[in-house]
């Protein structure tokens, strides 16, 4: 059977992920000088403004505004008629400390309070997360969001290191796969949408972007003669960023996961320290899967956990492995809860996640990059 199968990704650019970049900046930096610090940090970018807003408990003393304004410069934006300006923009701040009933929730678990003895605070919020894993990539994500990253990734590339020197900052990609027997087989359609200077020449773009950003990204025995491209569909494309669309952190969660390809549970991660299980045990749940499949117990894996606000331990834990399983599915389960704490100070000490860390995941995906704690392989 055939079916067809697409995802998205984004550029750093893009006035969301603008603002997810901007939230985790300023994370790294109280994490920097405060390892404990309590973040939950929103950004919100619309025309020549940036408002951020949420609770941080800290003794770091962090100068946000020139945080923002550094980050801004850093993705490329200084151009208050294109786009935004990292110079001139308006920024507000509002941030307030973690609520108390929040915060004694966290500080100590519900198991510790009712005099269990348990090394790990409780959750910082109820919530489900999901992991994903398969063997379709080397780095066992799903195809489409795989060649997806890689394509909004290059395109930054070349915009950077001017080899295509009229590009602006705001793109998105999207890619559609042809699956055969559940198999990937070939491109179907790539979409490419990518901001640029006015006097640009939209026949230049298209062929400068087929020729140096797709064919240099993706396997030519991928692409074939009825692949299909469409680059800038609509035409011109020189207003972008926040002055084109507002932007908002948390609204990119497919893309920051798994393309659509496997379940979310909801919950965004930019801008919340590893407290939040949103974040941290999104990471564990792609660690355990991604080791069921790189160990061969399947050949894909789906793990849900789920949690209490301030109670440790996940109130379930649920695996599916699509029949792909080499070994029965409770061994698999029986194996997970032998080898691994939970627990959100368990999970935070395995994956070492009180490091300023988060920049590095905020673009081109949260998973398949073979550095980060949760990418490693281990035998279990």
């Amino acid at each position: 059977m055939k079916m067809l199968f697409t995802s998205e990704s984004v550029t750093e650019g893009h006035p969301d992920k603008l603002c997810d970049y901007i939230s985790d900046s300023i994370l790294d930096s109280y994490l920097k000088e405060d390892k404990n610090a309590r973040v939950g940090c929103e950004t919100i970018a619309g025309k020549g403004e940036i408002f951020i807003t949420g609770e941080i408990s800290s003794k770091a003393n962090i100068d946000i505004e020139q945080v923002v304004r550094d980050t801004i410069k850093e993705v490329g934006y200084d151009n208050s008629e294109l786009d935004i300006d990292y110079k001139t923009c308006n920024i507000r701040i509002n941030i307030s400390k973690q609520s108390p009933d929040i915060a004694q929730g966290v500080d100590k678990s519900l198991e510790n309070r009712e005099g269990e003895k348990i090394e790990s605070e409780g959750a910082g919020d109820q919530g489900l997360m999901f992991g994903y894993a398969c063997d379709e990539t080397e780095e066992l994500m799903p195809l489409p969001i795989s060649l997806a990253h890689k394509l909004a990734r290059r395109l930054t590339q070349v915009r950077k290191e001017k080899i295509i020197d009229y590009l602006r900052p705001d793109g998105k990609v999207q890619v559609t796969v042809e699956y055969e027997d559940e198999k990937p087989i070939r491109i179907d359609t790539i979409v490419i949408s990518t901001q640029h200077l006015q006097q640009a020449n939209l026949e230049n773009l298209k062929k400068d972007i087929i020729e140096k950003v797709i064919e240099t990204t993706i396997p030519k025995a991928l692409l074939d003669n009825n692949t299909r491209y469409f680059i800038n569909p609509t035409g011109r494309f020189v207003i972008g960023g926040p002055l084109g669309d507002s932007g908002l952190t948390g609204r990119k969660i497919i893309v920051d996961t798994y393309g659509g390809y496997a379940r979310h549970g909801g919950g965004a991660f930019s801008g919340k320290d590893p407290t939040k299980v949103d974040r941290s045990a999104s990471y564990m749940a792609r660690f355990i899967a991604k080791n069921i499949v790189a160990n061969g117990y399947a050949r894909k894996c789906e793990i849900q956990l789920a949690y209490s606000i301030g109670v440790a331990r996940p109130v379930s834990i649920y695996i599916n492995t699509y029949g792909t399983n080499t070994i029965p599915e409770d061994e698999i389960v029986r194996k997970v809860n032998n080898k691994f704490d939970l627990t959100p100070r368990g999970i935070i000490d395995y994956l070492d996640l009180q490091k300023p860390i988060y920049k590095k995941t905020t673009n081109y995906g949260h998973f398949g990059k073979e550095f980060l704690t949760w990418e490693k392989i281990i035998k279990f």
